[in-house]
């Protein structure tokens, strides 16, 4: 008799933790209504209305989002590794997020809470984006 032909089940692949881009960040940001490409402190930023929601920092690896204060501390206490403040930020409504741990969903809904806030109000009625 010959070595058995069943089949070792197959082993689950660990699933790759993708890292979040820049171009990531800027299409999420893009789709909605009056956004724009713009620049802050020499590096790209996305703007609605000329406000500043979020920009790329000087690590290439960071963004700046704007954030309730509220939901910036709740935020940091889940996932430390990913939203943090420096002393820079610490008194202002806006979070640094580590892309390379930052969930797509989490962004995504962190990027379109700060363009409600910051969009003038006739985009936010007439757009159909939560």
């Amino acid at each position: 008799m010959t070595k058995s032909s069943k089949k070792e089940p197959a082993r689950e692949r660990p699933a790759r933790n993708k890292t979040l881009t820049w171009n990531a960040v800027r299409k999420l940001a893009l789709a909605l209504p009056g956004v724009e490409d713009g620049t802050s402190f020499g590096t790209p930023a996305l703007k609605v209305a000329g406000k500043l929601l979020v920009r790329l920092k000087e690590d290439r690896e960071t963004i700046a989002i704007r954030v309730e204060l509220a939901a910036r501390e709740v935020l940091m206490g889940i996932k430390p590794e990913t939203y943090y403040v420096t002393d820079h930020y610490r008194c202002y409504p806006w979070m640094l997020v580590r892309l390379a741990s930052a969930d797509p969903g989490d962004l995504r809904d962190l990027i379109h809470q700060a363009w409600r806030r910051n969009a003038p109000k006739r985009l936010v009625t007439s757009s159909s984006s939560p």
